[in-house]
């Protein structure tokens, strides 16, 4: 399994207009062969940016969803609205630890 986290900055204007595109694109890209996991995230800082993370079953399977439909339309649509290139990393998850931490 791999782990891609990709962060994107939106203008600010353009910040709602990407909020509902996504929610329309989600399930698709959620439906794409070996997609696990699929959320957005937003810095608290700075609401301009976000963050996709996302778990894939193999390298090949984001790369066929980066070949797809779906991104064909997904990208096109986004990439005008950035405020800066996007950036995005594919990492293997080497430990995980599913307690949640005592208050």
């Amino acid at each position: 399994m791999i782990v891609r986290v990709v962060k994107m900055t939106f203008r600010p204007e353009e910040v709602e207009t990407f909020r509902s595109l996504f929610a329309g694109w989600a399930p698709r890209i959620r439906a794409s062969r070996g997609c696990r996991y699929l959320e957005l995230w937003q810095d608290l800082a700075d609401p301009r940016v976000f963050f996709t993370h996302s778990h894939w079953d193999a390298e090949a399977d984001l790369e066929h969803y980066r070949r797809s439909p779906v991104f064909a339309e997904v990208w096109p649509v986004v990439k005008p609205l950035f405020a800066a290139p996007a950036e995005a990393w594919s990492v293997a998850v080497l430990h995980r630890s599913d307690a949640s931490p005592q208050a």
